[in-house]
């Protein structure tokens, strides 16, 4: 009977140990994978915008330099549309190995899950942050022709014709749009939104006169305020900027404590990508951030850089997420998908 059960037990044993060596190999190239990680092939940069524009510049002039220090070449490829939806969820679906990387803004991380009814991502639950990036200054500028200089003129005239004077935007939900926003909810006051597709056609018409107000970031804005083509009545930032310091803060200039508003960025990868992975890239860009000749370029486009750690960037999203979805339910603001 021993001898009639022998061979099934060797042959059970063997199978156990095949398997569990095989479990151990897979584990143990999967570590070697996250360790070796970027060998196997080049990195893609998702940019959710269409190339040419402010975050499809500032993916161009980092990628290379982070590439140097990642041994890998970092490839940005332009998917724009529905207000960084495509891009965000082809990311969100992507492989979770570090190969595909997000280059996300306000409306990716922090907007859209209130402006939506349905969202096919969650920023919070779909992908993993990386780092912030970078920060735009918006500014409050109005037309020439506008019977205003300071923040306070400009509230007092909207409250004399409430509902009468129209304001631009890049389009619903956009930081420009959204900084409006808070600003009627905070001055109390009441402006009316056409929204654009996309900052170019909505600066064109503002400098047109067509509207006489918006808020715009400050590389889209600082040329034509220099050319005199537009007045900057305050910024949105909790303090004076170094490009133009004299320039008040609307919470200071308006008394409105704790008013600000940015047009921000940052990095993100698929939710389950390995700790050391996204490591990996977080210090790639915070060495880049370092680099004088990038500092400059970015300097001169009016940006600021904010490398950060994964859980600062976290942090952020959730306190811009809260912010932004009380300003978003105040305005009664949604589109349906």
């Amino acid at each position: 009977m021993y001898r009639q059960l022998q061979p099934v037990l060797v042959r059970r044993l063997a199978g156990a140990v095949l398997g569990l060596a095989a479990g151990m190999l897979a584990g143990a190239s999967a570590v070697y994978a996250a360790s070796d990680y970027p060998a196997q092939q080049p990195i893609r940069l998702i940019v959710p915008y269409p190339a040419g524009g402010g975050t499809d510049y500032f993916a161009r002039t980092v990628s290379e330099r982070m590439g140097k220090e990642l041994g890998q070449k970092v490839v940005v490829e332009n998917r724009p549309g529905a207000a960084t939806i495509i891009g965000a969820d082809t990311v969100a679906r992507s492989k979770p190995d570090g190969y595909t990387i997000l280059l996300g803004d306000n409306a990716t991380y922090a907007v859209n899950p209130s402006l939506y009814a349905k969202l096919p991502y969650d920023p919070l639950k779909d992908l993993d942050p990386v780092t912030l990036t970078a920060r735009f200054a918006l500014l409050l500028v109005v037309h020439p022709s506008a019977p205003v200089n300071t923040v306070e003129e400009f509230i007092e005239w909207v409250k004399a014709n409430p509902g009468k004077i129209d304001f631009g935007s890049p389009g619903t939900g956009s930081p420009h749009h959204l900084a409006m926003e808070l600003l009627e909810q905070q001055a109390g006051i009441d402006l009316t939104h056409i929204p654009y597709k996309g900052g170019a056609p909505a600066t064109q018409d503002l400098l047109a006169g067509v509207f006489p107000t918006m808020f715009l970031d400050l590389p889209t804005a600082a040329a034509h305020i220099q050319a005199g083509k537009l007045k900057a009545l305050a910024v949105a930032s909790d303090k004076p900027i170094s490009a133009m310091p004299e320039l008040p803060t609307v919470a200071d200039a308006a008394k409105l404590p704790g008013f600000e508003a940015w047009a921000w960025q940052g990095f993100a990868v698929p939710k389950g990508t390995p700790e050391d992975v996204v490591r990996k890239i977080n210090e790639a860009f915070a060495i880049t951030a370092k680099d004088g000749e990038i500092i400059e370029k970015m300097r001169v486009n009016g940006t600021d850089l904010i490398p950060s750690t994964p859980e600062e960037m976290r942090a952020y999203m959730e306190s811009e997420t809260r912010k932004w979805a009380e300003a978003i339910r105040n305005a009664n603001i949604k589109i349906e998908q």
